[in-house]
């Protein structure tokens, strides 16, 4: 068993090529926006700025997030690839031209964008179960999400340069890329990734088939407990990340340029995190992995952040990327293990609204508690702490609720 296993599955093939054209162009239009709001010279960033400015970004999509999930459950998920970079190609189109006029009306292109995104990426895990076998499921994701972190990275990479002529340049490339993520993912089966025949039709009630997902995830114990614990990652990486901006902004010299380098740092942690993740769980598992990348982001930033010099803080960047990565790979797979076909998609959508919903609610905190050039020891050490508590706390429970 390895990768050429997965490999041999053409559709996996498929989807992973969906996945990675689709990320790509999601790089470039994060790095237009991250420089347009961020880093223009007539912008002032404040950590309250930033606060609203992911607020508008991701919030309200935090909420709608479970009745995608409901959606993403009853309508065949092979049209939902197809359909959706249509859609964000099109908004990309209108954020162009709203910033060329120099209004601030392309921040609702961008929320458009950003929310079929959600709907998207959610779409993407509960198909992958269709395409390889139960057993390969670590791998696959391992490969897929790890794949498409970096595909992520590298459209940044080329958006970071790209936009050197203007951020819709930028945006212009990336809507060739979603054009070919749709052509892509038409080669899918149409009925081929779920979900059942009996989970299709019109949604009669949204709210009922919530309280359903979120019943079902209840009953399955180790599903429930690896999304709080990504919830509780993600709220710690958003305290770090609006710190880090705040710090390139107005602390460190290297100002954009910085931020591209710790960028591409973290993304050879992700990288890494995915290499060394599957043959890890194999000999240890997944609660032990996870529960050793909680007390190794801590000790990264004990050790590196702490003292915040840039050098050293990038390579704290790199200790957080393994973390998230290998974590994120164990979560995905859990999800899948332990929640039914039928659940997928609501799940899954909700996996994304905690995602979003957690980095809200640290970019609010940040703003409240972060000084305005992000330089806060106080903050890092809650960090830490908050970390060290999570890998305690994550394994007492997940030795205890077992995986099925």
């Amino acid at each position: 068993m390895g990768i050429r296993d997965v490999w041999r599955e053409r559709d996996f093939r498929r989807l992973y090529a969906t996945r990675l054209t689709s990320q790509f162009a999601d790089g470039m239009v994060q790095i237009a926006l991250g420089g347009y709001i961020f880093f223009a010279p007539e912008q002032q960033t404040t950590a309250a700025k930033a606060a609203v400015a992911f607020a508008v970004l991701l919030l309200p999509y935090s909420v709608l997030g479970p009745f995608t999930g409901v959606l993403l459950d009853r309508w065949r998920r092979r049209q939902v690839l197809v359909y959706t970079p249509l859609a964000r190609a099109a908004c990309v189109l209108a954020m162009a031209g709203l910033m060329l006029l120099g209004t601030d009306a392309f921040l609702a292109a961008a929320l458009v964008v950003l929310g079929i995104n959600r709907f998207f990426l959610a779409a993407l895990p509960a198909a992958l179960p269709h395409v390889v076998r139960e057993e390969d499921l670590l791998l696959a994701n391992t490969v897929s999400v790890t794949s498409g972190t970096i595909a992520s990275f590298a459209g940044a990479g080329v958006g970071f340069v790209v936009q050197l002529a203007g951020a819709q340049a930028a945006l212009l490339a990336a809507v060739c890329c979603y054009l070919a993520t749709s052509l892509v993912a038409r080669t899918l089966p149409l009925d081929g990734l779920g979900p059942g025949e009996r989970q299709r039709g019109s949604v009669r009630n949204v709210v009922v088939g919530m309280i359903a997902g979120v019943r079902h995830v209840a009953r399955r114990r180790p599903a429930a407990l690896a999304l709080g614990t990504i919830a509780l990652y993600r709220f710690l990486y958003g305290l770090w990340l609006i710190m880090t901006l705040l710090l390139y902004r107005n602390h460190f010299p290297s100002g954009f340029g910085g931020v591209a380098v710790i960028t591409a740092v973290s993304g050879i942690g992700y990288f890494a995190g995915a290499v060394i993740t599957p043959p890890v769980t194999r000999v240890i598992g997944k609660t032990l992995w996870i529960t050793i990348l909680l007390a190794t982001a801590a000790a990264g930033l004990l050790f590196l952040a702490v003292p915040f010099r840039e050098p050293l803080y990038v390579a704290g960047g790199f200790v957080l990327g393994v973390a998230a990565q290998g974590i994120k790979v164990c979560v995905d797979t859990i999800v899948q293990q332990s929640v039914d076909d039928e659940f997928r998609g609501r799940v899954f959508a909700a996996y994304d609204m905690l995602f979003n919903a957690a980095f809200v609610a640290a970019a609010c905190v940040a703003a409240a508690v972060l000084p305005p050039d992000g330089l806060s020891y106080a903050v890092l050490g809650f960090v830490i702490v908050a970390y060290l508590l999570g890998a305690a706390g994550y394994y007492a429970l997940a030795s205890r609720w077992r995986t099925p």
